[in-house]
């Protein structure tokens, strides 16, 4: 009799076991999915800092072109009035 629940026991715990390996198999899938979602969008978020810091240096650029043209400009003019 007691082999026998024994056995019982032992089907129902294996039974249990792929049971439980099945979920966790299907919830691995699930996490590795979700983080290669994750990971594009970290991707894109790169991407777009990255295209920010171009765009801020080209503004800074542009900036100190503008005021080193106004103050050449401004020599010449006044190198030109100051006769």
């Amino acid at each position: 009799m007691a082999n026998e629940d024994t056995q019982v026991n032992l089907a129902v715990y294996m039974e249990r076991l792929d049971s439980y390996i099945s979920s966790q198999n299907a919830l691995n899938e699930k996490l590795s999915l979700n983080l290669e979602k994750v990971e594009t969008q970290v991707d894109n978020i790169s991407e777009w800092r990255n295209k920010m810091y171009g765009m801020k240096s080209i503004l800074l650029a542009i900036g100190i072109l503008v005021v080193h043209t106004s103050a050449v400009m401004g020599s010449f003019v006044a190198i030109i009035n100051f006769k």
